[in-house]
């Protein structure tokens, strides 16, 4: 068996970092504006319909609740990876990335279920005015569909994404600190 070992320059590898951290700050911001969008669009209900039950008021607000409680904590995660740079300040560039990482997983972790508890919360009391309006065999379907969607994304798609962000997260961090090693051994 033959290992082959690929030698990367210092200059390629600080490249290829930097167009990963890139990606992961573009991503970030498409969240937290998309996030900002569900929460207009959520908030524009009010405007547009008008709501007889409390109920549903109730439910708008938890989910507005949910919303900007997300958006404020992936503002928060975004502030650390958009803070610094790895070529001025490579250690705080470093431990701000380690400290995006045990952010992320919480978000992943803790507040995923603060947000989909009140999503939640959210559509139960929505629903006890809106699904007055249709047939009983809809009001069902409308229901197992949206909760099955919850499950799901709870379930599947939230582990898939966890696993593939840990690992995106972790391979950069070992790049930046092999490059740190290469800066200060020359």
């Amino acid at each position: 068996a033959h290992t082959v070992e690929v030698k990367i320059s210092s200059d390629e590898m600080l490249k290829q970092a930097k167009k990963e951290v890139s990606a992961i700050r573009s991503k970030s911001i498409l969240n937290i504006a998309g996030m900002a969008i569900s929460f207009v669009a959520v908030a524009s209900l009010w405007l547009f319909f008008d709501f007889s039950s409390w109920t549903t008021h109730a439910g708008i607000t938890l989910f507005l609740l949910a919303i900007a409680i997300s958006v404020f904590m992936l503002y928060r995660s975004h502030r650390l990876i958009a803070g610094s740079d790895f070529t001025t300040h490579p250690n705080e560039f470093l431990a701000s990335l380690k400290l995006y990482q045990i952010s992320r997983f919480n978000l992943y972790n803790k507040m995923y279920w603060v947000y989909a508890i009140g999503l939640s919360l959210g559509i139960v009391f929505y629903f006890f005015e809106i699904l007055a309006y249709f047939d009983t065999w809809l009001q069902y379907l409308i229901i197992i569909l949206t909760f099955g969607w919850m499950i799901f994304c709870s379930t599947l798609v939230r582990r898939a994404v966890m696993k593939k962000e840990k690992e995106r997260i972790a391979l950069l961090i070992e790049k930046f600190e092999r490059l740190r090693e290469q800066f200060t051994s020359h």
